[in-house]
C-alpha cells in the first residue's frame, strides 16, 4: 500500500507539473518574441531617415540665403583687396593671384558647411542619403562638368601654373588671370579672353614661360643677309637688349644665328634672348629688341635696307 500510494503522488505531480511548465514556456517565448519585435521595430525606425520636407522651413531657407549672399560678398571682397595688392605689386603679384582661387573654394565650402551644419542640421543618415543620390544624379547628368571641376583642383593642387603666369595650352598662349572649378581662363596678345576647360587643361601639353617668377624670357627672330659680319651684329644686338627698358639684367643675354632657306634665297636668322623685367610687356620688349637692333644695324652700315626688300 506504501508503494502505491507513493507511485499516485508521483502521477499526480507529473500530471499538475507538466501542464505548468508548458504554459511557462508559452509565456516566456511570448515575452521573447514581443521584446525581439520591439527592438526590430526600434531598430528600423533609426534606420528611417526623417523626410527632407521635416528639414526645411520658411526660416532655414531664409538663413541660409542670407548666409549665401554673406559668404558671397565676403569672398568677392577678399578677392578685389588681394586683386589690388596684387597689381601694386611686380615681384609679388603671381604669389598672391595665385592664393585668390584657393580662397574661393575655401570659403565656399566653409558656407557650405555652416548652412548644413548649422542651419538645417540633418541627421547623418538624411545627409548620407542625400549626398549619395545628389551624387548618383550629377554622376550621370554631368560628367563632363565633374571632369572639369576634378581638373580644376588638380590644377590647383598640382600648380603646373597659377594665375599670372605666361602659359601655352594648345593654340593660345597669354597670361592666365582666373582658373576656375570648370575653366581656365587666359588673355591672349590681342587681348582677347579665351576659356579652357580645365578636363581639356590635364589632357594637353602645358608650356610655361616663366613658373611664377615675374621674369620671362623674350626672343626675338630677325633675319639678315647671309653675308654679314655677325660678330659686329651680335655686339650690336647685346648692347640693343642691355638698353631698353624693359630688360631683366640678372638673366644672360644670348645671341644665336641660324641658316634657313625662304623662298628660294638663304638668310641667316638671328635670336636674340633677353629676359624681360614683367612678364605683362614681354611684347613691348620683344618690339623694342628688334627696333632697335633694326635701327643700329642700318645706323653702323652692317645692313643696306635694301638687301631687306
Amino acid at each position: 500500500m506504501w508503494f502505491a500510494a507513493d507511485t499516485v503522488k508521483q502521477v499526480r505531480d507529473s500530471v499538475i507539473s507538466e501542464p505548468t511548465t508548458s504554459k511557462m514556456d508559452t509565456i516566456i517565448n511570448e515575452i521573447n518574441g514581443s521584446a525581439s519585435k520591439s527592438v526590430i521595430q526600434g531598430v528600423t525606425e533609426n534606420l528611417n531617415p526623417p523626410s527632407v520636407v521635416d528639414l526645411i522651413s520658411f526660416g532655414s531657407i531664409f538663413w541660409a540665403i542670407v548666409f549665401i549672399v554673406i559668404g558671397y560678398l565676403g569672398i568677392k571682397t577678399v578677392s578685389s583687396v588681394l586683386q589690388t595688392f596684387a597689381e601694386r605689386s611686380t615681384k609679388y603679384r603671381i604669389t598672391i593671384k595665385g592664393v585668390i582661387p584657393i580662397i574661393k573654394i575655401a570659403g565656399w565650402v566653409f558656407t557650405v558647411f555652416i548652412i548644413i551644419a548649422g542651419i538645417f542640421q540633418p541627421p547623418m543618415e538624411t545627409l548620407v542619403t542625400l549626398t549619395a543620390s545628389i551624387g548618383l544624379a550629377i554622376g550621370f547628368a554631368s560628367q563632363d562638368i565633374i571632369k572639369n571641376i576634378f581638373g580644376g583642383v588638380m590644377i590647383l593642387f598640382d600648380r603646373p601654373f597659377q594665375v599670372g603666369d605666361k602659359v601655352e595650352i594648345g593654340k593660345y598662349y597669354g597670361e592666365v588671370v582666373e582658373i576656375g572649378l570648370r575653366s581656365t581662363r587666359i588673355v591672349t596678345a590681342d587681348d582677347s579672353l579665351v576659356s579652357v576647360p580645365n578636363s581639356e587643361v590635364m589632357n594637353t601639353s602645358v608650356s610655361n614661360s616663366n613658373a611664377g617668377e615675374p621674369n620671362c624670357q623674350v626672343v626675338a627672330e630677325i633675319y639678315l643677309p647671309i653675308t654679314i659680319d655677325t660678330e659686329k651684329v651680335r655686339s650690336v644686338a647685346m648692347e640693343a637688349a642691355q638698353v631698353s627698358r624693359f630688360i631683366y639684367l640678372n638673366k644672360p643675354i644670348v645671341v644665336l644665328f641660324f641658316n634657313e632657306v625662304k623662298e628660294r634665297r638663304t638668310y641667316l636668322k638671328m635670336r636674340l634672348k633677353a629676359y624681360v623685367s614683367d612678364i605683362r610687356n614681354e611684347f613691348a620688349f620683344k618690339s623694342d629688341m628688334t627696333e632697335i637692333v633694326m635701327r643700329e644695324l642700318i645706323k653702323a652700315e652692317l645692313i643696306d635696307p635694301k638687301d631687306l626688300e
